[in-house]
């Protein structure tokens, strides 16, 4: 497992060469490069640092977990937006490849995170155009007569949430849908 500092330095390295096609302030290289460097996912050229092909990958895994962090965040646990940036920068060095994988096909396989970036993406996303298939998706986007379960209700206001349970809407519920909300 790479320690935290050293994926801090991959997700920068990342999204500053890879993503904008440009090099990062001095001061973002400096941490965790020895360790990039010794891992070999990053190498010293030209008194530069540059991420290796392993680094690279792995690098594009830490920006995947920490957007998809992000729109978990958001979209499912209902945090502020002050707060999304600091958490999904904890939760990135949580997530493992099959948890991260989960958490994708529970948010169904989003294509960009909250600040409008693109989200990486997984086998579990390349499975799943392949397959045609996505398992969840917004209530709204239901058509009449379709059948579903609810994996989550998401809401900021309580209210709607008790609203949806006194219609008989609930997690992990079958039913179908007799009209649009």
């Amino acid at each position: 497992m790479i320690n935290p500092e050293v994926e801090e330095l991959l997700e920068s390295l990342y999204e500053y060469e890879i993503e904008d096609d440009r090099y990062p302030p001095e001061d973002i290289v400096k941490k965790g490069a020895d360790g990039a460097i010794a891992l070999k996912l990053a190498e010293l050229s030209e008194e530069k640092y540059k991420l290796t092909e392993a680094g690279i990958e792995a690098g594009k895994s830490v920006v995947r977990r920490h957007r998809l962090a992000e729109r978990l965040l958001q979209d499912v646990l209902a945090v502020g937006p002050s707060h999304i940036e600091e958490d999904a920068c904890r939760f990135e060095h949580v997530l493992q490849a099959e948890v991260d994988e989960k958490v994708c096909i529970l948010l169904g396989h989003p294509t960009h995170c909250p600040h409008g970036k693109p989200i990486p993406q997984g086998k579990c996303c390349q499975k799943a155009q392949a397959d045609l298939i996505k398992e969840v998706r917004p209530l709204c986007d239901a058509k009449p007569e379709s059948e579903g379960a609810v994996a989550y209700l998401a809401t900021k206001d309580n209210r709607k949430v008790q609203k949806l349970v006194a219609m008989g809407i609930l997690i992990k519920l079958s039913s179908n849908l007799e009209f649009k909300l």
